[in-house]
């Protein structure tokens, strides 16, 4: 399975929101669609999904005309768009009925997916007593009730705790592996870090980054480098290798490590010499790595620019 775009640019009245937008995502793999609040991430899924035309540009599935796909496709909307006084099995049945599945297929799926979030006691009852990280486990369900090939979750981890979080996070890299096709749009910075292969970075309705996230990393310097003593006591080794004339910077604090520090090289060949000196100095050292960007480092580098409300 294979979704891409081609060209594609939106306009309301004089507010042109995507200007040549282009990208591809395949299954087997999770993808991140990624942009600042008004950067034209959700007109991107409102063109997918076909709930509005693009003005120019091409929309294709597996090379065909997505129009004849869309059953394919599953949605997790970032609102909720459920019914609050309804019993939770018979509206997961109608949205089943309503993409084309019987009922007793439909319902059969509904509590398979139920089990598998851990959601089987909510299953007679109305959606509005259950909490909200609840209800949007409810509404992951009813986006996988056919069964899509292609999914698609806008801020899926909105109200989830670590341990639903944890379960949607294990749910998605079971359909990966099944070869299904996931794109994710989230803020979740780290999250999306940890699920998705490939990114694209909209910022004002263009493409500033895209590609795999394992690649894009390896473009920055390589001259950042973590070093974990054994001991918390780590002052006496940071004084010493202030004095280095390969060092350009010693950082410190708990956002970085909880013991240790990062070293700023000159440049990034010297990373065995610096080895050297801190095996030299007699100091058990637990981690000793290239620190390479986060994705919210990148992200704030590629998008955080001024934006336009869309």
């Amino acid at each position: 399975m294979r979704i891409e775009l081609e060209g594609i640019n939106k306009s309301f009245g004089s507010n042109h929101v995507l200007k040549d937008l282009g990208f591809s995502a395949k299954s087997g793999k999770a993808f991140g669609l990624l942009g600042r609040n008004g950067s034209g991430k959700t007109t991107t899924i409102r063109i997918i999904m076909g709930i509005f035309p693009q003005d120019s540009g091409r929309v294709s599935i597996n090379g065909g005309n997505y129009k004849d796909n869309r059953n394919t496709i599953g949605y997790l909307p970032e609102e909720r768009g459920l019914y609050p006084k309804r019993v939770i099995i018979d509206q997961m049945v109608y949205f089943g009925e309503l993409r084309g599945m019987k009922s007793g297929a439909a319902k059969k799926r509904a509590e398979m997916l139920l089990e598998k979030l851990e959601a089987t006691e909510y299953l007679n009852r109305k959606l509005d007593t259950l909490s909200k990280g609840n209800q949007q486990k409810i509404q992951l369900a009813i986006s996988l009730i056919t069964d899509p090939d292609i999914l698609i979750l806008d801020e899926p981890f909105s109200g989830l705790d670590p341990v639903n979080a944890g379960l949607l996070k294990s749910l998605v890299q079971d359909m990966v592996t099944a070869g299904k096709l996931v794109i994710f749009c989230s803020h979740q910075m780290a999250s999306v870090e940890e699920l998705c292969d490939d990114i694209c970075i909209i910022e004002k309705g263009r493409i500033v980054l895209s590609g795999e996230l394992a690649k894009i990393k390896k473009t920055y310097p390589r001259n950042r480098i973590l070093i974990a003593p054994e001991s918390t006591d780590f002052a006496d080794v940071q004084r010493r290798l202030q004095a280095s004339p390969d060092i350009r910077d010693i950082s410190t604090g708990i956002e970085i490590a909880k013991k240790g520090c990062v070293i700023t090289l000159k440049n990034e060949l010297d990373k065995l010499r610096l080895f050297t000196a801190v095996n030299g100095m007699n100091v058990s050292i637990d981690t000793f790595q290239v620190m390479e960007p986060t994705l919210e480092e990148i992200f704030i580098e590629k998008a955080g620019g001024g934006n336009e409300p869309v």
